[in-house]
């Protein structure tokens, strides 16, 4: 693993430095730019005024794809297995009628 290293990453025009391994800065920046791109929005809607309260805002609105995502991915995950048991159930039937 790679030590550590401090980059900087600007959230609604403030630079926050934040140590991390060079092999993860690309993806923590892309996080960052997606947060600051999220904070902006709800900003710019005007209804939730402070900064810590659109980053909360934020971090829900995330937090809710997030959440989202993997349910979308356990339903495939589950529709995989029930696919695997069916056919499994198909091959030991065709097995059976030989």
């Amino acid at each position: 693993m790679t030590q550590a290293q401090t980059i900087t990453v600007r959230i609604l025009d403030k630079d926050y430095h934040i140590a991390c391994p060079a092999e993860h800065n690309d993806n923590l920046q892309r996080a960052a730019n997606y947060l600051d791109q999220k904070m902006r929005e709800i900003r710019r809607n005007g209804k939730v005024v402070g900064t810590e309260r659109i980053a909360v805002m934020a971090a829900l609105n995330i937090t809710y794809e997030l959440h989202n995502i993997q349910q979308a991915a356990s339903m495939d995950s589950n529709s995989a297995e029930q696919i695997s048991q069916l056919l499994a159930q198909v091959q030991n039937t065709l097995a059976a009628d030989e």
